[in-house]
């Protein structure tokens, strides 16, 4: 073969505010906008709409996990860059607070009869609190 896969991928996650993540990998998992792609070295290109969810990258056999809110990805076969509104690592997350948080956008799900509530909004923070949630729970922040 003329060309060899690569070995690693180069993860770059970048906010409005800051660069969360550059580093080698061996492998992401992102919340598309229709699911979760698992993406391994030599992944064919492609560009991603990504909404609320997890991010979950390992390096040196050992899994990451990241909460991120809505954004984009670009992957190629030796780099994938991700660009969101909002990204936390796992232990960035406080595990009560991301707690009371779900509650409230429970509680807010629940009030969709009341004409002042964003529906829209209401599920987006719903989203957002879980992903924050699961995150936390998965690298037993």
């Amino acid at each position: 073969m003329a060309d060899s896969l690569p070995s690693h991928i180069q993860l770059e996650i970048v906010t409005p505010d800051r660069q969360v993540v550059h580093d080698l990998v061996e492998s992401v998992t992102i919340p598309g906008k229709g699911g979760y792609l698992g993406i391994l070295p030599g992944h064919a290109p492609l560009l991603s709409e990504l909404r609320t969810g997890e991010v979950v990258y390992s390096r040196d056999g050992t899994k990451h996990y990241l909460a991120v809110s809505w954004g984009f990805a670009e992957v190629l076969p030796s780099r994938v860059i991700i660009l969101v509104q909002t990204a936390e690592r796992a232990e960035e997350i406080d595990l009560a607070r991301a707690a009371r948080a779900l509650e409230r956008a429970e509680e807010r799900l629940k009030e969709f009869t009341d004409p002042t509530i964003d529906a829209e909004r209401a599920r987006e923070a719903y989203q957002r609190a879980l992903a924050r949630l699961q995150a936390a729970r998965r690298s037993g922040s």
